[in-house]
């Protein structure tokens, strides 16, 4: 316990799956907790928690890419707390099908949430720690997705791997500033969360059927099981936390081994 105790932690996207798992655990570890979402029921509903369970979290109404509503948002933070240790830029949204029946406006719409909502983060999120003048840890939300290709999620994968190399140039620039801000990726395989059943509806590619992320994992993680949040949640702690101190640039795959190889299953 208490491993980000007296950090301030900002999450987008945080009121359901990974970034609400990452909430929650960053406020059990002693985390000051501000979560931002389009669904202001559940965020709201999740900062509740949070409190009711002894923790500190707010909650803030964000469209990650209405760049004129960022400055506000860390107005925001720094009002109420003073400061900025630690970001997450976890929202993003995942539209399935191949690439030559994708339109140009679901194309734009999935990279406008994943690439320019991360780029807008680092934007204001870095100086904000710099203000904070103790450093920091920005944590961009990739994908298995973004260190290898996939059939039918050829957009969701573009956007993904443009977040790694974002990731690792904008920890060459803060290591070149000395701000000792610290800036990493987090590559999830498989993981229980709404993206599955949102690729049936028309916003997520309008798959016939839901993907079973279990017979998925079943099929193609060598452990052969999907992750749930909370497994992402850790990993996003350790790099929030002074036990990663060192490292910058990189990625922290959590993916079950699916980019490790590949196994037969016996019978």
């Amino acid at each position: 316990m208490g491993q980000v105790s007296g950090k301030v932690a900002f999450i987008t996207g945080a009121a359901s799956g990974i970034g609400a798992a990452c909430a929650r655990v960053l406020a059990r570890e002693g985390a000051r907790v501000v979560i931002t979402d389009l669904d202001d029921a559940r965020g709201e509903q999740l900062a509740a928690g949070i409190r009711a369970d002894g923790g500190q979290a707010t909650y803030l109404h964000q469209d990650v890419t209405d760049e004129a509503a960022w400055p506000g948002i860390i107005a925001a933070i720094e009002t109420r707390h003073g400061r900025l240790d630690i970001a997450v830029a976890n929202a993003g949204i995942g539209i399935f099908g191949s690439a030559l029946t994708m339109s140009l406006a679901d194309f734009r719409r999935q990279n406008a949430v994943n690439i320019d909502g991360v780029f807008l983060t680092a934007k204001h999120t870095i100086p904000a720690m710099r203000r904070s003048g103790d450093g920091g840890s920005l944590i961009m939300m990739s994908s298995v997705a973004g260190l290898r290709g996939a059939a039918s999620l050829a957009g969701y994968s573009a956007s993904k791997g443009a977040v790694r190399l974002f990731a690792k140039s904008m920890a060459m620039e803060c290591a070149m500033a000395g701000d000792k801000i610290r800036v990493n990726s987090v590559h999830p395989g498989i993981i229980v969360t709404p993206i599955w059943t949102k690729a049936a509806t028309p916003a997520g590619g309008g798959l016939p059927a839901a993907p079973d992320p279990y017979e998925m994992a079943r099929l193609g993680v060598p452990l052969g099981e999907p992750a749930e949040p909370e497994e992402i949640a850790n990993g996003v702690l350790f790099l929030a936390s002074d036990a990663s101190r060192h490292m910058t640039g990189t990625e922290l795959v959590i993916d079950g081994g699916m980019t490790g190889g590949t196994i037969r299953r016996p019978g």
